[in-house]
């Protein structure tokens, strides 16, 4: 436990709180489920107006200069009179979250005027395992609102910061539960044996998991791809929103056949129900130079863009020639490409070199569909970061389950492809995982499924991937009806 010494002015703050009894001790449930030998009820400084008007200038000044914010959005329902104190005081305009989304009306659930792409700092009292500040985070984020940083009043020490940072919230806080009793107890205001008891609570509880009941409380209505296509920084991102859009499609097709003539043929048959199409080159043996220009025609033809599944893992200088060069010139034809993080963040300064003055785009695999992959954790949380790292060239990722992950909803301006894809679950002999449309969709929060086999395999193609596409298209429109 830290031993430094609290300000004069953050002690004046502590009494106050212990004054109007705002600070309890005895036994008590938490939000997270625990009990806990003090309570701190931050509700009754509504009543005490110059101790609000203070605690909200001291809270806005606790936040370094250097972060940035745009709007302000209090938790419901304590934070809300703090917010309104700053947004007034500050003229920063603010945003509400509804607790309880309506089924009437707007049935919104963001309330206020905002921009998607604009940054949100995110007000409240206190924190102990940091779900509040989640549950408020979620639906600004899928409202395509960046939230980075959250600033609170007392911080429990149990896990609240630490559970925020691992979602990409940063924790700014005036005063730790320890500091608060360790004033009161220099002033006299506590006796030993409760400080013990709340010291022992604290050192038994260092780590608060956020409750998985309230995951299902974040789910909002999704941002549509026309939005969604103002929010690209890169053209090939902003074209694909849009064709998805113009087409009512969200559908690619895995073109894993034997034979570049195949290929062709089944892009033309198919081409007029997809907004991608995904090529393995490297395993056509019958390939030619006219190969690209022949593919384009077709793409342009349909209103479809190429997505060469490269899979580039190597380093930077490697990677650009492999783009640019060799026997298939992957650059000249294809619209996207994707690639590994392991090697680092050089791999898309590599890509990127000769992809961005092309104004092609890159997807980077955060997550892979075979059992047994090591693409997960840490691993995603690393391909989030470069790809907001290189937004103008990163256009998405390969994912498996968004929804799923660390301060997921991610940021919208992103696509999410997700492969092993048919109408029924399951998975084959050598590993493949397959989920339905509208579970990859609805609920695993991805935007095109990857269809290959279902459709290559199917008697008919064409019919097999109009009806995937009904299927897809349908799953993103309930998600964007969704609240």
């Amino acid at each position: 436990m830290s031993s430094s010494p609290v300000s004069p002015s953050m002690e004046s703050l502590i009494l106050q709180l212990h004054e109007i009894s705002a600070v309890k001790f005895g036994n008590f449930k938490l939000k997270s489920g625990i009990s806990s030998p003090i309570y701190i009820d931050l509700r009754l400084i509504v009543s005490y107006p110059s101790l609000l008007r203070q605690i909200s200038q001291t809270l806005i000044a606790a936040v370094p200069s250097s972060t940035p914010y745009d709007l302000l959005c209090g938790v419901p329902y304590t934070a809300l009179p703090i917010a309104t104190c700053i947004s007034t005081s500050r003229d920063v305009p603010m945003l509400m979250r509804r607790k309880e989304v309506k089924d009437y009306g707007t049935a919104k659930a963001i309330e206020g005027v905002f921009t998607p792409g604009q940054v949100c700092l995110i007000i409240e009292d206190l924190v102990t395992s940091g779900a509040s500040v989640l549950e408020t985070a979620a639906p600004l984020r899928a409202a395509g609102l960046k939230v980075c940083d959250a600033v609170i009043l007392i911080d429990r020490e149990q896990g609240g910061r630490e559970n925020l940072e691992e979602n990409g919230i940063r924790l700014h806080a005036l005063f730790r539960l320890s500091e608060m009793v360790r004033v009161l107890k220099e002033k006299g205001k506590l006796a030993e044996e409760t400080v013990g008891a709340v010291l022992r609570f604290l050192e038994e509880n260092r780590r608060v998991a956020v409750p998985k009941v309230e995951k299902e409380k974040v789910r909002v209505k999704g941002l549509g791809f026309e939005e969604r296509a103002k929010l690209s920084k890169n053209p090939t991102g902003k074209k694909l929103f849009e064709v998805m859009a113009q087409k009512k499609t969200n559908l690619c097709l895995a073109a894993d056949v034997a034979t570049a003539q195949e290929l062709l043929a089944i892009a033309e048959k198919v081409g007029p129900e997809i907004c991608l199409l995904k090529t393995h080159v490297d395993i056509l043996p019958d390939f030619t130079p006219d190969f690209g220009s022949k593919l384009r025609s077709i793409a342009e033809r349909h209103n479809f863009m190429i997505f060469e599944d490269r899979k580039f893992a190597d380093i930077g200088n490697t990677v650009t020639m492999q783009y640019e060069g060799g026997i298939f010139h992957i650059l000249d034809w294809a619209d996207i490409v994707n690639a590994h993080i392991i090697s680092g963040p050089g791999i898309v300064d590599g890509l990127k070199l000769k992809g961005l003055p092309r104004g092609r785009g890159l997807l980077l695999l955060a997550e892979m569909s075979s059992a047994g992959n090591l693409a997960k954790g840490d691993y995603t949380a690393a391909a989030v970061k470069i790809a907001e790292d290189h937004s103008d060239f990163v256009i998405g990722f390969i994912s498996v389950n968004p929804a799923s992950w660390p301060g997921a909803p991610v940021n919208p301006a992103f696509i999410q492809a997700t492969p092993g894809v048919q109408m029924v679950t399951g998975g084959d002999a050598l590993g493949q995982q397959y989920n339905t449309p509208k579970s990859v969709i609805y609920d695993r929060g991805s935007d095109i499924i990857i269809v290959g086999r279902g459709i290559i395999k199917a008697e008919n193609p064409a019919e097999a991937a109009h009806e995937y596409r009904i299927q897809g298209w349908q799953a993103y429109l309930d998600k964007c009806s969704s609240n």
